[in-house]
């Protein structure tokens, strides 16, 4: 989802966000004191993000491990974030609204978002004790980006015809899985490469 800085209020206090989160029309994240508004996100965005929550929900059914989207905030330190979708293994209570133990954090990039998810978010979240993989998804284009901690954050991609382990979760998939539905230039040309 895209950011935008709220203009209304440049910078609140930790307790000044919780309490004004809570209220809220819109979600907003906060990064180094600031707001930042989140802007509704497309097509493509969404069909990629719905397909990584389905197949990561219906691989971790019947574990301890849960797959959310969108409306679970990351909390990083006195900083807070919705990531696309995020797995959360440790046991979380009903009335939680935030993760505080990722094991897996997915952002999926636009235009308006690639240099925070890319800079930003991507320094504070493998900083975070209990991530082991951060994933980029383009929508634009075909191209899945695996930063591992047991690889020391190096990015590793991933295009049509390759398969993705998400280790953190025993889970591979087809990358033309991950991009079921979505109408991008990629897509388009390997479905009509299939017909």
């Amino acid at each position: 989802m895209a950011l935008q800085q709220d203009q209304d209020s440049f910078y609140l206090s930790e307790e000044e966000y919780l309490t004004t989160e809570i209220h809220s029309d819109v979600k907003r994240e906060y990064i180094d004191g600031r707001i930042y508004a989140m802007a509704g996100a497309g097509y493509n965005h969404n069909c990629i993000s719905a397909n990584i929550l389905r197949k990561f929900g219906n691989h971790l059914e019947g574990t301890p491990c849960a797959t959310f989207m969108a409306d679970i905030k990351v909390r990083m330190g006195k900083d807070y974030v919705y990531p696309d979708v995020l797995v959360d293994c440790s046991k979380m209570a009903g009335d939680d609204v935030f993760s505080t133990s990722p094991v897996i954090i997915v952002e999926v990039l636009s235009r308006s978002t690639r240099k925070t998810d890319t800079t930003t978010k991507l320094l504070r979240y493998i900083n975070l004790p209990s991530l082991q993989e951060y994933v980029l998804i383009e929508q634009d284009i075909v191209s899945v980006q695996v930063l591992r901690r047991n690889k020391h954050w190096l990015s590793e991609y991933y295009f049509l015809g390759d398969a993705v382990t998400f280790e953190s979760i025993a889970l591979t998939l087809n990358v033309e899985d991950i991009y079921d539905r979505v109408d991008n230039r990629d897509m388009n040309e390997f479905r009509e490469g299939k017909a």
